[in-house]
């Protein structure tokens, strides 16, 4: 990125306030206490100003007792009163803004749950989100810079406006006739070269802030570079799984040379550079300057006092309010390039939280059937993955009815597992059609589609949350169903030992009494899910590879007496697990070369099935 930046102004302010709506959404208490902070922020300083040259002017001319006491004891209770305020916001703020750091996450996670699959399934899309992550990660740029320059945008506009309102009469008060030549700061010319030598000199003062802001942001790409390096390798010894590797091959020498060659934030790194270099000058050129306004105030304020157009009270307020209000001229101008930079960041924000779904969602109502009567057809069905250049499908034709067992099986890469996620319309084929009762299925309501399928993958997930939720999916659900499915995929006598039965936490993610739990008793929860769903099509999808044939065709065997009228697939490339089904279809390079009973398609002794299984008889035989 040059230190010009990618985008303007007018689209990063965009950005911002568009990324402050959607913050708000998730967090709706955040940005009102951020706002009455920022307020309270803004005017301490010039109540403090205001309340000083009260006092002095009063020392300086009458000296009342009566009156000095008064403004003594207001400004003493005002000041008192704005720390009070201001320290309880800032504890309320920093709370909410901790909370709000967690909500955004929110906003990533509906995306993803709300995505087409296809998309979801996509490299380039958690590339992005991890993007989004690093410049976070680096520098806070992204959603959750936006809270801080916002307060900053806020509070300075409050402090100038204060400040403008405290130092108006600096320059509308006129030096007596008796002056001199002084009278020459009445001048209208001159006091409007004046204030315009001011705000020129602030806003200098902030360009070379905002300017130096650009640079920074400029390094992030060997930034987030260096971050993803030091996220991996600096965490690497800390990760239990990688112990026994750690120690047995020494891989501690090849983490330490990425450790050793990581520059990105140490002294001869790009940002080390550029703050030796131009966004160093740059950022001490801007805070240089500001004193050129302090002396301009003092110097401009001073003359008019020795003339005698105001007492040593007024040259305090005039002095500390246009001090001030030039320190938040300063700052309003960086903050504008923190916007400006931030907001090429949010726009890779929004790319990802922009992606549109381009799946056809469908209206049809699936049909809920009490018979369960289902007839499902594939018809000239092809599909390549997005970006690929050979079909995992191509040309498949196979029809299936309710209360059948179907097997699929073939070598690894065959489309078994596409098969069915064109199935369960998670991906939409290219060619041909899927009918669900004489419909292609991408008429019907999408999620009410999906609820006709229970699906148990190769790669299937558990949560570190409660047993009974994890076979519910959800927080609130029936116990005794809950149950009723553990016991039939399994899991009754492991159920029985569990400390808090249902409640037990699986897992020591979040809690230390939590239970580890093997791989078989993990898919015998993942089976009772797939059960408690109770859908009419049920579907095994190779969830049982790590097991051997033998104790993979024991679970298949005992799924088989329990699916009763649903509809079961089963997908293998172990042949001895399938012989139960009605009917075995063969995959082999995306299409289906066999179809038949496991005797009939023995009998082929040509036939694809037949080189499977004579290939893998020496681990069954003895079933």
């Amino acid at each position: 990125m040059s230190v010009e930046g990618k985008i303007k102004f007018s689209k990063a302010l965009s950005n911002c306030l568009r990324a402050a709506g959607l913050l708000n959404k998730v967090s709706r208490r955040y940005f009102p206490v951020l706002a009455a902070m920022c307020a309270v922020n803004a005017l301490t300083p010039y109540v403090a100003v205001f309340f000083s040259a009260r006092v002095l002017s009063e020392l300086a001319t009458y000296r009342r007792p009566d009156t000095l006491w008064r403004w003594v004891i207001a400004g003493a209770a005002c000041t008192g009163a704005f720390a009070v305020v201001k320290a309880m916001l800032y504890e309320r703020q920093e709370t909410l803004y901790d909370d709000l750091y967690g909500r955004k996450e929110i906003l990533f996670a509906r995306k993803m749950f709300s995505l087409d699959y296809a998309d979801m399934d996509k490299q380039a899309t958690h590339d992005l989100r991890d993007q989004i992550r690093q410049n976070e990660g680096w520098a806070g740029l992204g959603l959750m810079l936006v809270p801080t320059v916002m307060g900053e945008l806020l509070e300075n506009i409050i402090g100038i406006l204060s400040g403008a309102a405290l130092t108006v009469s600096l320059f509308t008060t006129p030096v007596p006739a008796s002056a001199g030549a002084l009278t020459v700061l009445n001048s209208p010319l001159f006091i409007l070269a004046i204030a315009a030598v001011m705000v020129a000199v602030s806003v200098l003062a902030g360009y070379c802030s905002a300017r130096s802001e650009l640079y920074y942001t400029s390094a992030s790409e060997e930034a987030n570079f260096g971050n993803r390096l030091f996220g991996f390798f600096g965490f690497f010894g800390l990760q239990k799984e990688r112990g026994a590797d750690v120690r047995i091959y020494s891989q501690e020498r090849l983490v330490s040379a990425y450790w050793a060659k990581n520059f990105a934030f140490g002294g001869s790194g790009l940002l080390a550079r550029l703050a030796r270099g131009p966004m160093g000058i740059l950022s001490g050129l801007g805070t240089g300057i500001t004193v050129v306004i302090t002396g301009c105030v003092y110097v401009f304020t001073c003359m008019k006092a020795w003339a005698g157009a105001f007492d040593v009270g007024s040259v305090t307020q005039y002095v500390g309010a246009a001090t001030a209000m030039a320190g938040s001229i300063f700052a309003l101008m960086s903050a504008f390039g923190e916007l400006r930079a931030n907001g090429v960041y949010l726009e890779t924000t929004f790319k990802f939280l922009d992606i549109p779904n381009a799946m056809y969602q469908g209206s049809l109502t699936t049909e809920k059937r009490s018979d369960r009567n289902y007839e499902v057809e594939f018809r000239n069905v092809s599909f390549k993955y997005p970006g690929a250049e050979n079909w995992a499908l191509k040309n498949v034709s196979i029809k299936f009815k309710v209360g059948r067992r179907l097997a699929i099986v073939g070598e690894n890469g065959s489309g078994k597992t596409t098969f069915i996620k064109l199935l369960c319309r998670l991906y939409d084929p290219q060619e041909g059609e899927i009918l669900l009762n004489g419909i292609d299925i991408r008429k019907y309501d999408y999620r009410d589609y999906m609820d006709i399928f229970s699906v148990v993958f190769q790669d299937f997930q558990l949560i570190s949350q409660p047993l009974g939720a994890n076979v519910a999916g959800r927080a609130d659900y029936d116990a005794e169903r809950a149950r009723r499915a553990l016991v039939d995929a399994g899991f009754g006598d492991r159920l029985e030992t569990m400390p808090e039965g249902l409640d037990t936490q699986l897992y020591k993610d979040f809690t230390e009494n939590g239970v580890e739990i093997s791989g078989g008793e993990a898919q015998k929860i993942a089976i009772a899910r797939a059960l408690y769903k109770d859908a009419p099509f049920i579907i095994l999808d190779e969830p049982t590879a790590a097991l051997d044939p033998i104790a993979e065709a024991e679970i298949y065997g005992k799924f088989n007496e329990i699916a009763g009228d649903r509809t079961a697939i089963y997908i293998s490339h172990r042949l001895s697990s399938c012989r139960f089904c009605d009917e075995i279809a063969v995959f082999q390079d995306g299409s289906i070369v066999q179809r038949g009973s496991h005797e009939e398609l023995l009998a082929d002794g040509s036939g694809k099935y037949h080189e499977l299984w004579t290939a893998q008889a020496q681990y069954y035989t003895g079933d």
